[in-house]
């Protein structure tokens, strides 16, 4: 399974990104999803993660409210949207994939994607 993430970028304190992560090499449907951020000089974190249809999701909860994690089977893309973004919300991050059940764990997960970095400036 190849996974690519783009998205990232710079923005203000209060705004939005959207982050994307397109998968290739297996099929979509039968990956669960989730998203990872490293921020400078610390270990990384679970964001959120999805399941199979989009029917269960779950988040840090230092993102609740704010983020929101969806997929698209006939894209082969999950989708992070960030919103209200926080100056503590920069990092770099990476999408994972499980042939398991979703999990915080990063060692749940068995394919990586390289990282976008988002950078949110007070």
């Amino acid at each position: 399974v190849q996974l690519q993430a783009s998205g990232g970028g710079l923005v203000q304190a209060g705004g939005s990104l959207r982050l994307s992560c397109a998968a290739s090499g297996r099929t979509f449907s039968s990956l669960e999803l989730g998203w990872f951020r490293q921020a400078p000089g610390k270990e990384r974190e679970f964001v959120s993660a999805i399941n199979w249809s989009g029917a269960v999701t779950i988040y840090v909860d230092s993102v609740k409210g704010r983020f929101t994690i969806s997929r698209d089977n006939a894209k082969n893309t999950v989708y992070l949207q960030m919103n209200s973004l926080k100056p503590e919300d920069t990092a770099v991050y990476s999408c994972a994939a499980t042939l398991g059940s979703i999990r915080r764990s990063s060692n749940t997960y068995d394919y990586w994607g390289q990282g976008t970095l988002v950078t949110v400036s007070s």
